[in-house]
């Protein structure tokens, strides 16, 4: 499926500030030496933020800082931050300092000193807020959160990474990659929905980034190569860094594909390992959307799929209502559940934004 909508020839410069609106700017891998702020914002239960790589390493780690859930936890270290004595109920830690101890919170989300935050989502139909059927995750994601929280959900349907960020020709390059339209510069034309996150993006957001649906087609515009893949995730989590905000991979979400009463694993490859690998290399916390997809469907006796064979319109039982019409795509109940593996997630991982989850 080809990208909707005409790119914005401006792209931008990943060392912070505004997009160069109107103008022609490459989309560039920058933020040497650029401190982050991943890794401010509190986490609940006396957990903390996170650690991120890229540029000068801001980011602090380990347990306490804030505590949420009315318990306390013990102090953490920071990467190169000076040591701090204990915070008092309900604030947040500042990148790069550590806490003696933590105190005891009153409440899950950290009272009102929380600073109202945006949750930015960039995927394919899978994440997409759809309609009526299908119905992505990332429509789902608001309700699970107190109203701190504003969610920007501009996943779109049938993209791979390099579609949804830019406009993707038809041909492909001596890599084997599909061309990048450009602009009389020679920059790659940037999608103005990625244009229009960077101008609002702010300190203390996140930005959730899951692709690897689409991305596996052998034509053009929609292939990316691993290689490609990891490199593009690179440049939106290096975006998003300089902007103090946080980036998050998911993997993709598993389809339901059955040996017997068995939901087999291993769907989505190469992407998933390439998007655990971009974490990895890039700093940036992974979500395993792929393996708690997959056990949630074994969990719910989703195999052997009702009727036997690939799941249609006319599908019964629970499978039938999770999903909406293939192996892939959800109907609203099954949104729903997969909405709250990732709420689930960003709470067992301890990232900052646990803190606001109901």
């Amino acid at each position: 499926m080809p990208p909707a909508g005409g790119g914005a020839s401006a792209g931008f410069t990943a060392h912070g500030g505004a997009v160069q609106g109107g103008g022609s700017g490459a989309l560039t891998q920058a933020g040497t030496g650029g401190a982050n702020s991943a890794g401010t914002g509190a986490g609940s239960a006396g957990s903390a933020g996170l650690s991120a790589n890229g540029g000068a390493t801001g980011g602090w780690s380990g347990q306490g800082g804030k505590t949420g859930g009315g318990s306390s936890g013990a102090g953490g270290t920071g990467t190169g931050g000076k040591s701090g004595t204990a915070g008092a109920a309900g604030m947040t830690s500042s990148a790069g300092a550590s806490n003696t101890a933590g105190n005891t919170g009153s409440g899950g989300s950290g009272g009102g000193s929380q600073p109202n935050i945006t949750v930015w989502i960039a995927g394919d139909s899978t994440v997409a807020n759809g309609g009526p059927c299908p119905i992505g995750w990332g429509g789902q994601f608001k309700a699970l959160f107190n109203p701190k929280v504003a969610v920007t959900n501009s996943a779109v349907g049938g993209r791979s990474v390099r579609t949804w960020l830019y406009s993707v020709q038809d041909t492909k390059d001596s890599a084997g990659e599909c061309n990048l339209a450009k602009d009389a510069q020679g920059n790659p034309t940037v999608q103005a929905r990625w244009t229009s996150i960077l101008n609002g993006m702010k300190s203390g957001d996140y930005l959730f980034i899951q692709f690897g649906i689409n991305d596996g087609d052998s034509a053009c515009p929609r292939h990316v190569g691993s290689s490609a893949f990891k490199t593009t995730y690179g440049l939106l989590a290096q975006a998003a860094k300089d902007r103090g905000a946080q980036p998050v991979f998911v993997t993709p979400v598993s389809q339901i594909l059955c040996s017997g009463s068995t939901v087999s694993k291993g769907t989505r490859e190469p992407y998933v390992t390439a998007t655990k690998e971009a974490g990895t290399q890039y700093g940036v916390p992974v979500i395993d959307l792929n393996s708690l997809s997959t056990t949630l469907y074994q969990s719910l006796g989703f195999c052997p799929i009702p009727g036997g064979g690939d799941v249609s319109d006319t599908t019964t039982g629970a499978v039938g209502a999770f999903f909406c019409d293939d192996h892939t795509h959800f109907d609203t109940p099954g949104a729903v559940q997969i909405a709250g593996l990732i709420a689930q997630a960003v709470r067992e991982q301890k990232l900052g934004l646990a803190a606001y989850l109901k």
